[in-house]
């Protein structure tokens, strides 16, 4: 257990505001519990924000790139959201109710996502580097 006492934290859905963040086309809003764990996570709510809905799902792509934390989970409430990853064969398409863990520093790319796309993203640390990769790396079976 960490050193440091966690405080209570709280979000109402009634005071939501949706910020710009990593992607052009998504609008993130943090859900207060980096404050209260003292930087150890961060927890988002995350959208296709309305001026880019209706267009090109195929456009709401990222790049192959990597999360330098030790931890990240995503809950799909509402929507759907398709990835390929590092060392897995195949697309993966999530949907509502789906949920995902994507291991430390793994590389992947979301390929495209419904305009309705709200999902929950929960890691940690609270801040961590995204690195754009170039390629995907070889299948360690190669």
């Amino acid at each position: 257990m960490t050193a440091l006492k966690q405080k209570f934290s709280v979000s109402y859905a009634k005071d939501a505001v949706y910020k710009d963040g990593l992607r052009e086309f998504l609008e993130y809003r943090d859900l207060g519990i980096a404050d209260a764990t003292h930087g150890q996570y961060r927890a988002h709510v995350i959208r296709v924000k309305a001026d880019h809905r209706g267009t090109d799902h195929d456009m709401h792509t990222t790049g192959l790139h990597q999360h330098m934390c030790d931890f990240q989970m995503v809950y799909v409430l509402k929507g759907w959201i398709s990835f390929v990853y590092e060392g897995q064969e195949g697309e993966f398409t999530f949907r509502a109710g789906d949920c995902f863990l994507q291991p430390p520093g793994i590389v992947h790319n979301e390929l495209r996502c419904s305009d309705d796309l709200e999902l929950i993203e929960i890691y940690s640390p609270a801040v961590h580097e995204t690195r754009v990769v170039g390629k995907m790396p070889e299948s360690a079976e190669a």
